[in-house]
């Protein structure tokens, strides 16, 4: 019996959904029976239940761990993980060996207990565990192609898989031979897994509301804006009780599901990528699946109005509208938009040109003084933000370039690196005979490095300027001129130490900051 000391490791234990093989207490017992042959002390345990290995992200546990080693707030040298797999099942597997890496570099082990081969550094455990990582890897992705095969299966048989059934229509559970079960409530899920889930009508006042939108559209001749107007002055309540909105009643006009098609697959986010649209031709179309709400032929003639519409208009056509709206109104605005219905909806502008401010800027408008008044006083934040994200790209014109992800209306700055840059502009708002900066965050861009904005008392040109290596996922906040939450980043005095203070902040934040 070995007298010494037991030694002080850690263990790191994650499942999925995969299998019952790796269950938590499983792992946990093949963890200690290791430690106990091994004369190890377990001190400490960090958990990821019901995660993927896919990514680091939301795997709070594996991400605390890496932090305590790389700060070395821990007090144990070895870290126990049942197997490669349980590390994680990263595509790149050169991320699952930085990790790894990232811990060696503290001074702390990974031992695999599970596996065949010893991780000691030698050529044979280094192939066998690089091998090992690409099986992982290569798992999920074949189990995703095999899942994606089993939902376009059951999508051809009219069956959903998953998603809101939308305004006037409900989701229904029935058996395997197709008998009606019963109404799923909104959160709810099938017990069964023989069971399928199909969309049927919802309540008879919603069903007539969708009819009365189309008819509102075909027969009365108003805008997508003014129909919702009309509804939310009849006191009629879109999806758990709030107003409609343009995209409430344009989703309602548009979707297939309405007439009994189900469509599936039309964006993909295989294996935790960021979700892309897929070819037409990929999408599984399912005819007469479900009880039709409104006629095909009413359908069709539906999707001709509003593509005769804008489908038809050339981008010079609408930039014509608005420069017609700005000489009537005298100001442009999202809602002057809205309320005008000779002239495209917003949306349309934000799907032709990227962002309303853009197409704005081809019609010489949308420059800070262009927004004086104060009903404007967003729409002139807005401007002096993406004036400074212009001005810093100018001024790195070899490392720095405006980005817009997905499509998206929202700019960043990008680096050359690739790393992403959020900008965020403070407002000044009078509380209690005191000045605070209102601080509305964008919760897509939180874990990127930010750059903080504030604007002077007047609005009308800036105070000064923070990098922050992350923001707080508070949608909104205030701050106090000399207000301690500031130390969080590093002050910007000159915005020509733009890129070198971004890059200090990064680097302090990933090496040896609160995250890794």
């Amino acid at each position: 019996m070995n007298s010494a000391s037991p030694t002080p490791v850690a263990q790191y234990l994650r499942m999925s959904t995969e299998h019952q093989r790796f269950s938590l207490e499983n792992q946990t017992a093949a963890l200690q029976l290791y430690a106990e042959k091994n004369n190890f002390s377990v001190v400490k345990t960090y958990v990821d239940a019901g995660k993927s290995g896919l990514v680091l992200k939301h795997r709070e546990g594996l991400a605390q761990l890496l932090t305590d080693v790389v700060q070395g707030r821990q007090s144990y040298r070895v870290i126990l993980v049942y197997d490669v797999s349980r590390w994680g099942r990263f595509q790149d597997t050169d991320e699952a060996a930085y990790y790894e890496f990232l811990c060696k570099r503290a001074g702390v082990l990974i031992h695999y207990c599970a596996e065949t081969f010893s991780n000691d550094a030698t050529m044979s455990s280094a192939i066998m565990k690089a091998l090992k990582r690409v099986m992982a890897g290569e798992y999920s992705r074949e189990l995703g192609v095999k899942v994606l095969a089993g939902h376009k299966r059951l999508a051809r048989l009219g069956f959903r898989q998953g998603g809101i059934p939308g305004y006037g229509l409900r989701r229904m559970l029935i058996s395997p031979s197709g008998i009606p079960k019963q109404e799923l409530a909104a959160g709810d899920q099938k017990s069964l897994s023989t069971d399928r889930v199909i969309l049927a009508l919802g309540p008879a006042l919603e069903v007539q509301v969708v009819k009365d939108i189309y008819q509102m559209l075909l027969s009365d001749k108003l805008s997508i804006s003014a129909i919702a107007r009309e509804l939310n002055r009849r006191r009629i309540a879109y999806r758990g009780g709030s107003e409609w909105t343009y995209h409430g009643v344009r989703a309602v006009l548009t979707a297939p599901k309405y007439t009994g098609c189900h469509v599936y697959g039309r964006t993909s986010v295989r294996l935790s990528t960021p979700r892309v649209k897929v070819p037409r031709s990929e999408w599984v179309v399912t005819q007469a699946a479900f009880t039709p709400l409104i006629n095909p032929s009413v359908f069709s003639e539906a999707q001709r109005v509003l593509q005769d519409r804008t489908l038809n208009k050339s981008d010079e056509d609408l930039l014509n509208a608005l420069r017609t709206l700005l000489a009537a109104k005298g100001r442009l605005s999202r809602r002057v938009l809205r309320d005008s219905p000779e002239v495209p909806s917003p949306s349309t502008y934000i799907y032709r040109f990227g962002s309303l401010y853009r197409a704005y800027e081809l019609i010489g408008y949308g420059h800070p003084e262009d927004f004086a008044s104060p009903v404007d006083l967003r729409r002139r934040t807005q401007a002096l933000r993406e004036e400074l994200i212009a001005r810093i790209a100018s001024m790195f014109p070899d490392e720095v370039s405006i980005t817009r992800p997905g499509g998206q209306w929202r700019t960043r700055l990008q680096l050359s690196s690739g790393l992403m840059v959020s900008v965020l502009i403070g407002r000044p708002i009078p509380i209690r005979q005191t000045i605070r900066w209102r601080i509305d965050t964008a919760r897509q861009e939180c874990e990127f490095v930010t750059l903080l904005a504030r604007l002077d008392t007047e609005n009308r040109s800036f105070l000064d300027f923070h990098i922050f290596p992350s923001m707080d996922r508070r949608k909104r906040f205030y701050v106090s001129l000399a207000d301690p939450w500031l130390n969080r980043g590093k002050p910007l005095n000159n915005l020509l130490a733009f890129c070198e203070v971004v890059a200090n902040v990064y680097a302090a934040h990933t090496i040896g900051g609160a995250k890794v």
